[in-house]
């Protein structure tokens, strides 16, 4: 006697042929999200729908954080204090000193016609929590497009460049860290001015400068800061210190490492620079009455020119239909006077 469940415990396919189905399908959208980014509104769309659920889920953890805050003990608030009252004492001739240098920069750019440098307009982000990927260093940030964050702009925080917006949601973001093995940034050392690329070194969190000529001059010690070469990170900004510098035999290059100044994995809040993330390194071309402008001024060009090399062949010919005119000419410009 054979025995078939009811027909309400019978459950359709078979539990490996919706395996298969589901990763076919989770494949092909891999596969076209890649190659033709079309899936780039359904994430959009999705990540809107998610971040309600994404507080609440968060609610518990951010309930135990409050807690712990409320108790905290009132002799390291104390210690805290005092620290950082000792450090602005430490660091009130140095603030005072550059106050009066920005005062004297400012005065010497308008003596040599300069253009003051803007400050950049910044927000203040708050991590939610890490990504999912193991293998990459990024967290996600509660600002978003509402905010005005883009993909691209740099993160920073009060000791250092931190990493780079990658990804942007409506009210999320999602920050790649500097020591991420696929980031890089133009770093220039801060004693000698040499420039070069920082790259990131993975879970290690240091990141390695390649391509390192042998004859360099870099040492142990040595201060990087952001070049402003690529238009992304503004100058100036502090991004490591360099911990080491081997030289291999047989090997034309130095190898360099060094650590980030910022504090990955200590802060909570960080600060997202809302400068222009994408720069045309193109020129503009010209247009309308501009482009018609332009292309008379070249055909009056040419056509002066043309008239020109017209006259410089005309002059020989002259002279050889009158010889005795070039002949009876002065030959020095004594005599013709």
């Amino acid at each position: 006697m054979q025995y078939s469940p009811p027909p309400l415990f019978k459950q359709g396919a078979s539990a490996r042929v919706k395996v298969v189905f589901f990763a076919l399908i989770a494949i092909v959208l891999l596969v076209a999200d890649s190659h033709l980014r079309s899936l780039g509104l359904i994430r959009q769309a999705v990540g809107t729908v998610l971040y309600p659920l994404q507080m609440v889920a968060l609610m518990p953890r951010d309930a135990a954080y409050r807690v712990g805050d409320y108790f905290s003990s009132v002799a390291a608030l104390q210690n805290e204090v005092n620290g950082l009252r000792l450090r602005q004492l430490q660091n009130a001739p140095v603030i005072q000193q550059s106050q009066q240098l920005i005062a004297e920069n400012g005065h010497l750019r308008k003596l040599m016609a300069a253009a003051e440098r803007l400050l950049v307009q910044s927000v203040l982000a708050e991590i939610l929590y890490d990504a999912r990927d193991a293998y990459s260093r990024k967290i996600v940030v509660n600002r978003g497009a509402q905010h005005g964050v883009a993909a691209g702009q740099p993160v920073i925080d009060d000791m250092g460049v931190v990493g780079q917006v990658t990804r942007v949601f409506p009210f999320t973001s999602e920050i790649t860290l500097l020591t991420d093995r696929d980031q890089a940034i133009p770093v220039m050392v801060v004693r000698n001015g040499l420039r070069s690329v920082a790259y990131g070194h993975g879970q290690s969190g240091l990141l390695d400068l390649r391509f390192i000529a042998v004859n360099a001059d870099i040492q142990k010690g040595d201060v990087l800061t952001t070049s402003g070469i690529d238009g992304i990170y503004p100058a100036g900004l502090s991004v490591a210190r360099v911990v080491q510098v081997d030289n291999i035999l047989n090997d034309p290059f130095l190898r360099v490492t060094s650590a980030p100044l910022a504090e990955l994995g200590n802060n909570k809040q960080f600060l997202i620079l809302l400068a222009q993330a994408k720069q045309q390194i193109h020129a503009p071309a010209i247009a309308g009455k501009d482009k018609q402008d332009a292309n008379k001024s070249g055909k009056a060009k040419q056509n002066t020119s043309k008239q020109e090399e017209v006259k410089d062949q005309t002059v020989p010919l002259r002279a050889i239909d009158n010889p005795k005119k070039s002949a009876s000419a002065p030959k020095h410009p004594e005599s013709a006077q």
